[in-house]
């Protein structure tokens, strides 16, 4: 049998067309106006149910006679035996079989159906329940209290089993029986509401005594904060003043560590409150504070601020709220113990109370939280922490010996081969200073060079050893700082500055010519200047000149030309050797004025020929060679630089972006007479250009 193609064995050889699912066409509407007459979902609802059928009910049945009611109850029997037997696991079906039996007065069958029901049901306390309730309600008081004994020995974790024994027995009158059944139940130890209700009954009786001994057994049974307490206002309402102390005492003994401590002394202080013994409740409230965790406190500091703001002179109310103050910072540093500011806050706290011992504890806290990272931006809050600690030691504490010891510590603990502080180093070194220990303080500060050379430290120790007058050390110093940093302007030049102190003039030029021949300089411009002002200072103006000379072959700037000319202005030969002579000679000034001009000259000829780019810096060098010939006066020529002077022009240029064009901008151009008569040589060029194109167009 040949198969077709089209069929799929998935399909039970059935083609695709077969079996598809073919739905009705969905009805097409054609007229889609609203119809004239409207009906509201309410309408339907109501002719819903105006229209419903009536619902039907069986006849009722009347019983006339005996035989009748023994037919009625054989029938209701058989119907619940027959449901037992369907749903024997259905409790209700059990409950509502023994309470028919029981509408009928046959108490006898509804005990056998409760006691059939126990069987299955018997770790249901509602069964247990229904069948006590039963036995009392038709007044059945020893079969109710046989379920009762029964139900308690099954089930004696049930409290509700155990104070409707309880109640029935006491309604009763057989208080001697109740109390038997609290000790029954006393001995599977419950929990504390069964103890409580167990002394609320005996005090029901006035029998106190016998309360006071249920209590030891419950405070023994848990010993917890909240049974101490209510055993102690159990005394204080009997008013036994020294029996409640006693018990709160003995309370304290056992949980000052408990986790509900806060709980007890709180109440073993306004216990005290009431009793009018302020000393005693301040003592509970100071003890507190002392034994329980900050984080657990909070309540407590509450409720000492206001006993001491009730009871406490101003000390007392300062100290109250030091401490809650304290307890704030203790939270803030338990959840973050890496916040510094917190740290700083709460030892400022504690130096203004003054308790050396607590003072120093907080620092040992604050400092053993070492920043996580070895990265120095974590360091810099934290080691402000070891300084203030070793400030405090030296002013404060006046312990020389400790202070030494927080230096050292600080000094071992950071990580000096990738970063350091030079600020520690620093003061560690001028606190051995100050107790006069010079021999500690070049090793500290010789550590420091050695493990962690900075810029502070080089020049503190050099200003240290010259107030000492160690001029062979400031030097050993000045070479080791260079030999560090090479590069260093600042050391080169303040190198320099201390040989000229000493005269030694020759010292200070060698250590300049060392310094500008380096390949690397931070700032050459600056040391340039130290070495041309100190040229100039020793009055040898030959050799300031070679050193513009030289400048000038390392670099154009605008303001080497013109600190070169002002020089030149104002270099006036023998002029340095008496400084008192203001006088000076009329050829003398145009001496200085050729060589100004001069300089002038070739600052010009550059930047017309080698930076014409440079307008701007052009036209303030004439503007300064303008004002240094009207200094001159009659000497200087003011004509010769104001026909060099440009022209201002303002332009506007378009602003180009990424994007493309962004609108025109304005400018200040220069236009300088040179550039002038360029400018007009090519308009007369252009037009000859255009006429002789004219006229050969013209011929043609």
């Amino acid at each position: 049998m040949v198969k077709d193609k089209e069929s799929d064995p998935n399909l039970g050889y059935l083609t695709r067309k077969e079996t598809e699912v073919k739905l009705p066409r969905p009805t097409r509407v054609k007229n889609k106006t609203p119809a004239p007459i409207q009906i509201t979902a309410e309408q339907i609802l109501r002719e819903s149910r105006e229209r419903q059928e009536a619902e039907i009910r069986p006849p009722k049945q009347k019983i006339t006679d005996s035989s009748e009611l023994a037919d009625y109850r054989l029938q209701k029997r058989k119907e619940f035996e027959d449901q037992i037997r369907r749903v024997r696991w259905n409790k209700g079906v059990w409950v509502k079989y023994a309470r028919w039996e029981e509408s009928q007065k046959d108490f006898n069958r509804a005990r056998s159906v409760w006691e059939r029901a126990l069987e299955i049901f018997y770790r249901e306390p509602t069964i247990w329940l229904n069948y006590a309730e039963v036995e009392m309600k038709n007044k059945f008081i020893n079969h109710a209290r046989n379920v009762w004994d029964r139900a308690v020995t099954l089930l004696p974790r049930v409290d509700q089993l155990w104070y409707k024994y309880i109640h029935m027995e006491e309604m009763l009158g057989n208080v001697a029986g109740a109390r038997q059944v609290f000790e029954r139940w006393m001995d599977w130890q419950p929990d504390q509401q069964g103890w409580l209700s167990y002394i609320k009954f005996e005090l029901r009786y006035n029998e106190v005594d016998r309360a006071r001994e249920i209590f030891e057994r419950f405070v023994r049974c848990h010993p917890k904060v909240s049974a101490w307490i209510r055993y102690a206002k159990f005394e204080m309402k009997n008013g036994e003043v020294s029996r409640a102390r006693s018990c709160y005492e003995r309370a304290v003994d056992k949980l000052a560590d408990d986790e509900e401590a806060e709980q007890l002394f709180v109440s073993f202080a306004e216990f005290e409150e009431m009793c009018k013994e302020a000393e005693r409740a301040r003592c509970i409230y100071k003890f507190a504070l002392d034994h329980i965790p900050k984080g657990r406190a909070e309540d407590l500091y509450k409720k000492y601020v206001a006993f001491e703001k009730q009871y406490g002179d101003k000390d007392g109310i300062e100290d109250a709220i030091v401490g809650k103050r304290r307890f704030q910072y203790e939270d803030e540093v338990r959840k973050n113990p890496h916040n510094y500011d917190a740290w700083f806050d709460y030892i400022r706290l504690e130096e203004s109370v003054g308790i050396k011992e607590r003072i120093r504890e907080v620092y040992e806290r604050a400092i053993a939280n070492i920043p996580p990272a070895e990265e120095k931006r974590y360091w810099q809050r934290y080691i402000y922490l070891w300084i203030n600690y070793a400030l405090y030691e030296e002013l404060d504490s006046q312990d020389m010996e400790r202070t030494r010891e927080v230096y050292t510590e600080c000094l071992n603990l950071i990580p000096h081969q990738k970063f350091s502080f030079a600020k520690i180093w620093l003061l560690a070194a001028q606190f051995e200073i100050r107790q006069l220990r010079l021999k500690a303080a070049r090793s500290i500060l010789g550590r420091a060079i050695g493990m962690a050379p900075k810029d502070k430290i080089f020049k503190k120790y050099i200003e240290i050893e010259l107030h000492l007058g160690n001029i062979d050390r400031c030097r050993k110093l000045y070479e080791k700082y260079l030999e560090w940093s090479p590069e260093n302007c600042y050391a080169w030049t303040k190198f320099a500055e201390l040989e000229k102190s000493l005269d030694e003039t020759e010292r200070a030029r060698a250590i300049f010519e060392l310094a500008i021949d380096q390949p690397a300089l931070d700032m050459p411009e600056l040391l340039w200047k130290a070495y041309i002002d100190f040229e100039i200072s020793e009055g040898e103006y030959e050799r300031t000149r070679a050193l513009y000379e030289r400048l000038l072959s390392r670099t154009k700037h605008l303001k080497v030309w013109i600190s070169y000319a002002k020089f030149e202005a104002s270099a006036v030969e023998g002029d340095s050797s008496d400084p008192d002579q203001q006088e000076v000679s009329p050829e003398q000034k145009k001496e200085c004025l050729q060589r100004a001009r001069g300089v002038f000259e070739r600052a010009l000829v550059y930047f017309r020929t080698s930076a014409p780019e440079l307008k701007e810096e052009r036209a303030m060098l004439i503007e300064e060679w303008l004002n240094m010939e009207s200094s001159f006066g009659d000497v200087g020529d003011v004509g010769l630089v104001r026909a060099k002077l440009p022209k201002k022009l303002k332009k506007r240029r378009q602003i180009e972006t990424e994007d493309g064009p962004a609108g025109y901008e304005e400018y200040i151009d220069y236009l300088f007479p040179e550039e002038t008569q360029t400018t007009n040589l090519k308009i007369l060029e252009a037009a000859y250009k255009w006429k002789k194109q004219k006229i050969s167009t013209d011929d043609d």
